[in-house]
């Protein structure tokens, strides 16, 4: 194939993790790095950057800055939760997205998000082909979640999995200080899939974690939760329970008392408030001292404790988005290949956008135990390797030194 020169678009969109940045550095580097890339834009605030032509130039910021982004949580660029709709349906976004290719050369776009960034990377690939307007377009995944389909793990996942593990260690250990009983409650991201929830388990194999963990993948009973932490309570005179903000009776309802809040740009239910719910209906039913712990944000932007391997595997994912595009392919997602036998060994693999978009990946049922209260060492032998190694932040003063762009604005 004939090599494709012009411009670059590099957006982020949705949630944003603590390892994010690292994954658009890679993008950047590799981008500037390449002689078929004549500019590189930073798409502010994901695709409404494209629509809004506000594209910062990547070419102008300090090399060192750049660099710090493998260490900086957040989305750098700027985030958004914005739907484009079906091209057959309302084709105008894609003609002002087109307009805006046109407008700066752009003949390479990179995506950095979850499922609906899938999405919506996948319907620009189809309508620039349908166009005819050559430009090559690549996913590179991001979600804490862990929910994409294909790939091993997710770039976050681990560095949220490796915080929600190392801080219900440490509330453990605050949870035992008195002498008197105590519940303790803490409610973990995941709508659908349980993921997060699941690294809990971590913290109960290290020894110091959740006596029970509930997550969405099996039909909670409210009557069973009140008989599983009494049990434990009444033995123990302590007991630590890790629920996911996603649980779900059997009809399907959330048993968050804020499931009828307001929803996202993509119709997301915005769930929270299950902690605070569950340790009232705890505290009613056995008269104890019961505490609710909501991590929320934190889990997903704890850069002092992200997973080396997590930055690691980030970058490269960034990295091999762009290689590929300019190598000729198109219309894929980047995830990765993992091998746990007598070692862990991580590669990129690309992945059909078509089939990424909007397909949730769950955690096999065969780890999560048959009281659907608990998790197998399956899990463990997954999840133990994404979370080894240690960042690199450096500091200033005691203090992280985060990335600070110019974020020059294109013209």
């Amino acid at each position: 194939m004939s090599k494709l020169i012009g411009s670059c678009i590099i957006g982020q969109s949705g949630g944003p993790t603590s390892v994010i940045n690292a994954s658009a550095y890679g993008a950047i580097r590799t981008a500037l790095d390449n002689e078929c890339i004549t500019k590189v834009y930073g798409a502010a605030n994901g695709i409404k950057g494209v629509l809004n032509d506000k594209l910062y130039i990547m070419d102008e910021e300090d090399a060192k800055e750049l660099e710090l982004l493998k260490y900086t949580p957040s989305s750098a660029l700027g985030s958004c939760r914005y739907k484009i709709a079906d091209p057959d349906v309302d084709d105008t976004d894609y003609k002002r997205i087109l307009e805006i290719f046109k407008k700066y050369d752009v003949r390479y776009f990179f995506y950095n998000g979850g499922n609906d960034s899938m999405d919506t990377c996948n319907k620009i690939s189809k309508y620039m082909s349908r166009v005819g307007y050559e430009c090559r377009v690549m996913g590179i995944p991001k979600t804490i979640d862990n929910d994409l389909y294909g790939t091993d793990h997710c770039p976050g996942f681990s560095s949220a999995a490796k915080y929600i593990a190392t801080s219900i260690m440490e509330v453990y250990h605050d949870a035992r200080v008195y002498d008197t009983g105590m519940i303790t409650i803490i409610e973990c991201m995941g709508r659908h899939a349980g993921w997060l929830t699941a690294a809990a388990g971590l913290a109960t194999y290290a020894g110091e974690g959740p006596d029970l963990i509930y997550l969405p993948e099996v039909d909670f009973d409210m009557d069973k939760f009140i008989e599983d932490v009494t049990a434990i309570y009444k033995r123990e005179g302590k007991a630590i329970v890790a629920v996911s903000e996603g649980i779900h009776y059997a009809d399907g309802s959330f048993v968050s008392e804020a499931k009828t809040a307001a929803t996202d740009g993509f119709g997301h239910a915005q769930l929270g408030g299950l902690a605070a719910m569950l340790a009232n209906i705890v505290k009613e039913k056995t008269g104890a001292k019961v505490r609710g712990i909501e991590l929320s944000l934190l889990q997903r932007c704890a850069a002092h404790c992200a997973s080396g391997n997590d930055i690691a595997e980030s970058f490269a994912a960034g990295k091999a988005a762009v290689e590929n595009a300019v190598a000729g392919v198109t219309d894929k997602m980047v995830g990765f290949a993992c091998n746990r036998e007598n070692g862990y060994k991580c590669e990129t693999k690309l992945f059909d956008l078509s089939d990424v978009a909007n397909t949730e990946k769950k955690v096999p049922r065969e780890w999560i135990n048959k009281k659907g209260n608990g998790i197998e060492q399956g899990f463990i032998d997954y999840a133990l390797p994404l979370i080894q190694g240690e960042t690199g932040l450096p500091k200033e003063n005691g203090l992280p030194r985060f990335a600070r762009l110019k974020k020059v604005v294109a013209k």
